[in-house]
């Protein structure tokens, strides 16, 4: 179960190795936290009203009860024990988007939102960065089972149709909406765009097991 106290947090993290500078987030994933927190409110308020008539299809992403973790908080969480490359939380967000038009009827809410990040971020790293951690590093990072996660891979793999591929140009169309979400928050700054890489064919997977465990996330509490 997913649930990092935010008052809290401060207490899972590592002991940072002298000299190590602190991880800069990039302002991407602030603005991808803001787009969520902003549908999961909207959500929330429809689910509320609408005495269960929502479809079901998200309902493997769904916790018992919602994170305490904060949004904006587990996406630096990810970006920072995972070392994904920015571009992987914005095709993790098309992944989420494209869920979400295949199942109309299903709807993003705080039950489910971390999980959906977790598994999207997971999988758009195995086709975007050419070195990346396994499932069993991301489900320690996001705070489920590694079995939990392996299912949610699957289950997310199928529900897209194995629909990961994204174009340079359906890339950038997603850069430049969230571009106009920060805008439109006032924060009147141009967002930094990741670059998506050419070439996914050459992807290499190591164990959690080969680095320090100085490096290691803590993890989460249940």
């Amino acid at each position: 179960m997913l649930a990092v106290d935010d008052a809290n947090h401060h207490r899972f993290q590592p002991d940072m190795a002298a000299g190590t500078e602190p991880t800069t987030t990039p302002r991407v994933l602030s603005v991808i936290a803001f787009a969520l927190e902003r549908l999961v409110a909207r959500n929330e308020g429809l689910v509320a009203d609408s005495a269960g008539l929502w479809g079901q299809s998200l309902n493997v992403f769904h916790g018992v009860r919602a994170p305490t973790i904060s949004i904006p908080k587990y996406l630096e969480r990810i970006y920072k024990y995972t070392n994904c490359s920015p571009s992987c939380f914005v095709v993790g967000y098309v992944y989420i988007d494209r869920l979400l038009h295949k199942h109309p009827d299903s709807l993003v809410i705080s039950l489910n939102v971390h999980r959906l990040l977790v598994t999207s971020v997971m999988v758009a790293s195995k086709m975007l960065d050419d070195v990346h951690y396994n499932n069993a590093f991301f489900a320690r990072v996001g705070g489920v089972s590694n079995g939990e996660l392996n299912r949610l891979e699957i289950e997310m793999l199928f529900m897209l149709d194995f629909g990961v591929v994204v174009s340079s140009r359906v890339f950038e169309s997603y850069c430049l909406y969230l571009e106009k979400e920060m805008l439109w928050n006032g924060a009147g700054h141009r967002l930094e765009k990741p670059i998506l890489p050419t070439s996914v064919d050459q992807v290499t997977e190591f164990s959690v097991e080969d680095t320090q465990t100085s490096s290691s996330p803590p993890l989460m509490a249940d």
